[in-house]
């Protein structure tokens, strides 16, 4: 009895040991360092919020800086312009025409997009641009340069109404889709029209000697140009941590009209609006914002401040601002380090305390576990005993030893049959890159082939066409001859066979053009490409005539073209008949030259656009293809290849844009004449 119970109390005694050992090991570093742990990452925390905002502000600093900047280097270079001497020299001496030149040229150097001279009484004596209406002339920037003061700057923000006064393309640009945007005071507005502009005025003289305002500005509502200088400047590479972004936006109202961040990958956040709790404090309030705020799709260490326009009004915000989630991982990433270490440090210093007891009781239980966790498939586990001199100690050292090295065994396997695979994958790779290759080579031989063919089938299909072409005009000439007035009964039978007769050499020769387009290179000289679609127009104008289109010109090339002018005229003819037949029912044709540089290469570019049925994406990768057509009984499907091939041999290029139901735009790009 008394072995028994000898045997029955001793795993309850040592139960005890165990449990005062931990008890003794545990409790300070488990109850007080924690405590300590927890104070101070509460402070650091704090802190660092506290850089984050002051970077932020010190960024937004720099914005400010930068759109104050903007406003002077305006008002000082429109200041500049009218007391220069050309300017004066050109409003004294020359023509209005020559000052409303001066004035483009002048916007185009400073960067406006729009540049306009008015007197006391509100009349626009010259424009860079045609004005569409008759702008405001009560503006404060204005009263002031009328009443004396030298230059005047600020942000206006113009209605719609008045930016179409000044230019459509410039009411365009400021309207906005307003995209739903949760968190943003609700609203039944759908479109946002207003623009802000920096405005600028300066004192000048009139023509006539009186008093008159130099008044320009910019359109700031998708000026994509602007924003993205200011978050280069605010967050230069390598400014912010890796994975973090830093974004700029420029508000009008609460409404996102020049911004750089993505409403999804590809597309800016144009028309979104910024959250009710922002729009109170900086527009309502007046108060710099300085703290984390959700924008548009995540949390941002944002800065708002509130822009005020001439009329001291509150009218939008200017915002920078950089991704919180990457600080908020750091801070993660930290207190996770912090407590790893803990628990490294904890785990390290307790075996000191426990090291006697685990020396009796914890050999075996460790071999135990780790057999265990062997054959569980954990080929890393050890026990991680200590080298000693009793039995258990060797046969721990032993296990670990042979655990090595079947782990080691394992990971060679799995290296090899990493490699093995590997290479099969390179092998594949490699071998469905040559098969591409081969079967792309063999579909473009095929083309050449085919093209060859019908090259050679076309030359003699057209030569033995002309001659019966040839007989039968000339008998038919002499038909007329020989029953003299009679012919007149069957005159219109004549002309049908005239007609077709021409038709067909017309044909015959467009086949000739595209199977010998080297034999057609007529003499070529320099023209101005305007001329060239001018003398266009009446050459299609039956066509016009049979339905309702619209034809808009806008020639604005000063640059010349050195091309055969009867071949520049069929590739403008031939692109204003398809816009055409593109419009059954009506629309409008737009014929625009302007100059256009390509790769570094200046040049002129001549655009035909239709707002009729359009193509699509299949239809435009075939359209300049030979024998291809979509107008069916209409087309012989060689009028887009054969001018594209006398482009091409004057070193020019035609591309296309169209989309189904929304017209199509075909563009002539040729060098300019040396």
């Amino acid at each position: 009895m008394a072995d028994r119970a000898g045997s029955i109390d001793a795993p309850v005694r040592g139960q005890s040991v165990r449990f005062r050992l931990l008890a003794i090991a545990l409790l300070p570093m488990l109850v007080i360092l924690p405590l300590l742990l927890g104070v101070a990452i509460y402070r650091w925390n704090a802190r660092f919020d506290a850089t984050l905002i002051s970077k932020v502000n010190g960024d937004l600093t720099i914005a400010h800086q930068y759109l104050a900047r903007i406003l002077e280097k305006t008002g000082v270079q429109i200041r500049g312009l009218s007391l220069s001497f050309r300017f004066r020299e050109v409003e004294e001496r020359e023509t209005l025409a020559a000052v409303v030149e001066l004035l483009e040229q002048s916007r185009k150097e400073i960067g406006l997009d729009f540049l306009y001279l008015v007197d006391a009484g509100g009349k626009v004596v010259a424009s860079s641009i045609q004005l569409k209406g008759a702008p405001r002339a009560d503006w404060p920037i204005i009263r002031s340069a009328l009443s004396g003061e030298a230059t005047s700057t600020g942000i206006d923000i113009f209605t719609n109404d008045e930016l179409a006064a000044i230019s459509p393309v410039l009411a365009e640009r400021a309207r906005l889709d307003l995209v739903p945007t949760p968190n943003a005071v609700p609203t039944d507005r759908s479109t946002e029209t207003s623009g802000m502009v920096v405005h600028a005025a300066a004192r000048a003289t009139a023509p006539g000697g009186g008093p008159a305002a130099l008044v320009g500005g910019i359109l700031l509502n998708q000026n994509l140009e602007f924003i993205d200088t200011i978050n280069d400047l605010v967050y230069r590479e390598a400014s912010l941590p890796e994975g973090s972004q830093g974004t700029a936006t420029l508000f009008l109202d609460d409404v996102r009209i020049s911004t750089n961040v993505r409403l999804f990958e590809g597309r800016r956040a144009l028309g979104t609006r910024v959250s009710a709790a922002v729009r109170s404090a900086v527009l309502g309030e007046g108060r710099t914002w300085l703290d984390s705020a959700f924008v548009v799709n995540d949390w941002y260490i944002s800065a708002y401040e509130p822009l005020v326009d001439t009329y001291g009004k509150r009218v939008g915000m200017l915002y920078v601002g950089f991704l919180q989630k990457p600080f908020n991982d750091a801070k993660f990433e930290t207190v996770l380090i912090i407590a790893l270490a803990f628990i490294v440090i904890t785990a390290a210093t307790v075996p000191i305390f426990l090291r006697w007891a685990q020396s009796i009781f914890m050999p075996l239980e460790r071999v135990t576990a780790t057999i265990g966790e062997v054959e569980s498939g954990n080929l890393s586990a050890r026990t991680k005993l200590p080298a000693s001199g009793d039995e258990i100690g060797r046969v721990a050292v032993h296990l670990d030893t042979l655990l090595d090295q079947l782990q080691e065994r394992d990971r060679q396997l799995r290296e090899w049959n990493e490699e093995l695979n590997t290479r099969v994958r390179d092998r594949t790779r490699d071998l469905e890159h040559a098969n591409l290759k081969l079967e792309a080579t063999t579909k473009q031989l095929i083309m050449s082939e085919k093209l060859a063919a019908i090259g050679e089938i076309t030359a003699g299909v057209a030569h033995e066409i002309n001659n019966p072409i040839a007989v039968m005009q000339g008998n038919l000439d002499v038909i007329r001859s020989v029953i003299g007035d009679e012919a007149d009964k069957a005159k219109v039978e004549f002309r049908l066979l005239d007609e077709q007769i021409h038709r067909i050499s017309q044909i015959v020769m467009k086949l000739l053009q595209f199977a010998r387009p080297e034999e057609y290179a007529g003499y070529i000289e320099r023209h101005a490409p305007g001329s060239v679609v001018l003398d266009c127009l009446p050459l299609v104008q039956h066509l016009l005539n049979k339905t309702e289109i619209n034809v808009v010109r806008e020639d604005r090339a000063s640059r010349l073209v050195l091309m055969n002018r009867t071949e520049l005229q069929q590739v403008v003819i031939n692109l204003i008949v398809n816009a055409i037949h593109a419009m059954p029912d009506g629309g409008t044709l737009t014929l625009r030259s302007f100059d256009a540089d390509r790769d570094g290469n200046p040049g002129i570019a001549i655009e035909v656009g239709d707002t009729g049925i359009g193509m699509s994406a299949e239809i435009v990768e075939k359209v300049f293809d030979p024998f291809f057509t979509s107008k069916r009984r209409e087309g012989t499907g060689l009028g887009l290849s054969i001018s594209q091939t006398l482009v091409k041999r004057q070193r020019g290029q035609i591309t296309v844009e169209s989309a189904v139901d929304a017209g199509s735009t075909f563009r002539v790009w040729l060098p300019e004449a040396s």
